[in-house]
């Protein structure tokens, strides 16, 4: 694959940042060392939250969850971090909850599930809806789901799930996430040695998080695997062109559309994985960012765009 001609320089200077505190290798390291380099990056990475935002941690139901409000907010969007189920947490996606809290005026509730591999599935699964169950407690306002990579895959095994469940699920908005695609074709090997994620690492993640083989048929563990894509919230995906993972959203919301339902996905030409970090030096990145916010107020409002 030539990225020198699909990716621009400013993404190659990302990626080359990126790498300064993240190497390729990250995944052959141990899970400590894993986490201390993630962490380092993420924090190179940190901006300052805007002004404005309220900022408390709680406990959802013993789930540790971070709460984001600016005014008085209507709508709750419910995030779950990215890091492959095996990094991340509270401080490394905060400022972008806290943007995401002042560019919607909602609620953010930003997720510290378990980690793998001390806790394997369904842990995190678990820990995602124990969460989604207390925010629907806690405040009673109407939902948004929302998360990118191992996060979308979370926020979408909850929309499954919460079917026939929760009634206020407005929509879910899910950024280059990871649903369980068929990894011996399409992306998966298009893309197989992409800056920032390649199939190996997303192998190793898929074995860290079972503690072996990968289940089948289990929809809290790969959406894709499910036989039922009916009564889902709108849906919206955003996919990274220069990603592994980037053919699991077209396929997904093809399954969405054929089931009745309301989906769109749009492609980010020249991204890779995790440019979220992007946002503030990638022009490419600061437009897709606006795109994610713009389509989580949307939805929270009952809005759909994309007809």
């Amino acid at each position: 694959m030539d990225y020198e001609r699909l990716i621009d320089e400013e993404t190659w200077d990302f990626i080359r940042r990126t790498a300064e505190s993240y190497p390729d290798d990250t995944v052959e390291m141990s899970i400590a060392d894993q986490r201390r380099v993630y962490d380092t990056m993420c924090q190179d990475f940190r901006q300052p939250r805007p002004s404005g935002v309220d900022v408390q941690d709680r406990s959802a139901d013993g789930v540790p969850v971070r709460v984001y409000t600016a005014g008085d907010p209507t709508r709750n969007v419910i995030y779950f971090h990215g890091g492959g189920f095996v990094v991340g947490g509270l401080d490394s996606h905060d400022d972008v909850c806290a943007e995401i809290c002042v560019q919607t005026g909602y609620r953010i509730i930003s997720v510290d599930y378990r980690l793998c591999p001390e806790y394997v599935h369904p842990a995190q699964f678990q820990d995602s809806w124990a969460a989604v169950s207390w925010v629907v407690q806690e405040y009673g306002d109407p939902i948004v789901l929302a998360g990118d990579s191992a996060g979308g895959n979370l926020a979408a095994t909850v929309a499954h799930y919460a079917r026939g469940r929760l009634d206020n699920v407005l929509g879910q908005v899910l950024i280059y996430p990871g649903l369980g695609g068929d990894m011996s074709k399409g992306s998966y090997i298009e893309h197989a040695n992409a800056p920032l994620l390649t199939l190996d690492d997303i192998r190793f993640y898929q074995t860290v998080r079972c503690g072996g083989p990968a289940p089948n048929n289990d929809p809290s563990f790969a959406p894709l695997q499910d036989d039922d894509f009916s009564g889902l919230p709108p849906t919206v995906v955003v996919t990274a062109d220069c990603d592994p993972l980037r053919d699991d959203g077209p396929a997904y919301c093809k399954h969405i559309t054929a089931a009745g339902g309301l989906a769109h996905c749009i492609n980010e030409p020249g991204l890779v994985h995790g440019y979220l970090r992007a946002r503030t030096s990638v022009r490419r990145a600061a437009d897709s960012f606006e795109r994610i916010s713009v389509a989580i107020e949307a939805l929270g409002q009952g809005i759909w765009a994309y007809d």
